[in-house]
This record gives structure tokens, C-alpha cells and sequence, in this order.
């Protein structure tokens, strides 16, 4: 019989989608920075747009999209509260019945790159409060490994080398205060 153990805390991080035109962008990071800890790195922009039209409806043309990273390692039983949370700041910013801007929080371990999201689907695990854990990438043979439901803008080169450093940074900050795993 396997033993039940505390898991390491985990480095949380938001993908954030938004219109180049969209005025709020410094004070959505503030208000994430209030909820959560301070941002300690953001990603370079790219253009989502050549992934997906999903948003565009909602958000506009040209979207961009980066990844900020929290300086604080959290348990991982607390990302709904996170996605609830980035609901809520996206809720702020709303105008004329549209979301100004997109927040997609999730989290990195040793071993995977989990996103939180409301929405149902069979690689989808329920966790509470109309939020479910999508495990997204998987860290195996040195890299991370994309699954079929993950994202396109996610598979590529500059998002896996982003979560590979940042996978980097998560095993120093965590040998510095969890020695113990």
C-alpha cells in the first residue's frame, strides 16, 4: 500500500490574451499581483491570433497572448480558487458585454503543466467549485510532451522552452525552501 504525502508546493502561473488596443492591461497585472504574489518574470508577447480564432469574437482580431509567473510556490489544491479569482479581475474589465481580456491560470510541477478551466471535457478532472484541472503538458524524455487536447499555441518551440526555464526556476526556488522533496 502506497503512503499518502503532502505534495511540494507549485509555481502558478496566468496565460494572458488580450487585444493590442486594450487599455487596462498594466492594472489587470496589478490586480493579479494583489490576488495571488508578486509577478517575478513575464513571457514575450507572440500573436495568438495565428492559432485560434476562438476569442475573437469577444476580444477582437490580432490578439496577443503571454504567460506572467508568480513568485510565491503555492499547494496545488488551490487552483480553483485561482481560476475563480482571474474570473473575477477578467469580470472587471468587461464592456458592453465583452471581456476586455483573457486570463488562463494554471500551475508546473516536476511533472506536468496543469490548467485550470470551467469547462467540461472527458481528460477533464472535476476538482470543485465548477472548476476542473486539464493536464496540458507532460514532462517526460527531457521536455515537455504536448497531449491531444492540448492547445496549439502551446506546442510551440518558444511556450515548451518558456515552462522548460521555467521548470528550471521552480526546482531552485523549491530546493531553497523544501529540501525535503
Amino acid at each position: 500500500m502506497g503512503q499518502a504525502k503532502d505534495h511540494p508546493p507549485v509555481k502558478y502561473f496566468a496565460g494572458i490574451t488580450y487585444n493590442p488596443n486594450f487599455d487596462g492591461l498594466d492594472n489587470s497585472l496589478s490586480l493579479l499581483e494583489e490576488a495571488f504574489s508578486m509577478i517575478e518574470l513575464k513571457s514575450e508577447p507572440y500573436d495568438f491570433s495565428d492559432f485560434t480564432d476562438y476569442y475573437e469574437s469577444e476580444l477582437g482580431s490580432g490578439l496577443k497572448k503571454f504567460f506572467v509567473v508568480f513568485a510565491k510556490l503555492q499547494p496545488p489544491e488551490i487552483l480553483p480558487q485561482f481560476k475563480i479569482n482571474t474570473n473575477k479581475i477578467e469580470t472587471r474589465f468587461i464592456k458592453e458585454n465583452k471581456r476586455q481580456i483573457n486570463i488562463d491560470p494554471g500551475y508546473l510541477s516536476e511533472a506536468k503543466v496543469v490548467l485550470a478551466t470551467t469547462k467540461n471535457y472527458d481528460h477533464r478532472i472535476y476538482l470543485h467549485d465548477g472548476i476542473f484541472a486539464d493536464l496540458h503538458l507532460k514532462f517526460t524524455q527531457k521536455s515537455f510532451q504536448s497531449q491531444p487536447w492540448t492547445y496549439p499555441d502551446y506546442k510551440q518551440e518558444k511556450v515548451i522552452e518558456f515552462f522548460i526555464e521555467l521548470r528550471h526556476r521552480y526546482f531552485h526556488q523549491l530546493g531553497e525552501t523544501y529540501s525535503n522533496y
